[in-house]
């Protein structure tokens, strides 16, 4: 399972909690996409999961920004992923990102609502906030290989609801 979380806004703990900090714990990768804060919630985030891979966000410190790039490429289920905290110019920036970087999938964070997008060219996924979610619901996205490629997956709340199931087929290569 590859469990994606974003926007921890913290000083000194990764701050998760129920269904999000089981997820964290089980997956084969998390991707944090940023707005850690400080670096001590990055360490406690590498110290929950198997596998790690982040990007710095617009509020995290210098420490965090000399440990991770701003944009990274991953693949998981055979999707190219794209993650970045935000680009300015909303989806359609976010859409030309992910087609600069060949990718199937963007995942993004910054605006703390879970959102997935898969009307472009380019499937737009932002898990949210777990532990600042500032009106909207404190959640993750979870994702899991399909037999035949591509991935089945869900929005996730910290209470473990799930409020969204979506499938990403294969990339037609």
């Amino acid at each position: 399972m590859l469990t994606v979380v974003s926007d921890t806004h913290s000083a000194d703990s990764h701050r998760l909690t129920g269904r999000t900090l089981d997820a964290v714990r089980e997956a084969e990768l998390v991707v944090h996409l940023g707005d850690f804060m400080r670096e001590p919630v990055l360490d406690a985030f590498e110290s929950e999961s198997s596998r790690l891979l982040g990007v710095y966000g617009n509020n995290d410190d210098a420490e965090i920004r000399s440990r991770l790039p701003e944009a990274r490429n991953l693949t998981f289920a055979g999707l190219t992923f794209a993650a970045t905290h935000t680009r300015r110019g909303g989806p359609t920036a976010l859409s030309m990102f992910g087609r600069e970087r060949d990718a199937d999938v963007v995942l993004f964070g910054h605006s703390h609502r879970p959102t997935l997008d898969a009307t472009g060219a380019v499937t737009l996924l932002n898990p949210g906030s777990h532990a600042q979610p500032r009106g909207h619901r404190a959640a993750h996205a979870e994702l899991e290989p399909m037999t035949d490629g591509g991935v089945s997956g869900r929005l996730v709340t910290v209470e473990s609801d799930v409020f969204e199931t979506f499938t990403i087929p294969p990339s037609e290569e």
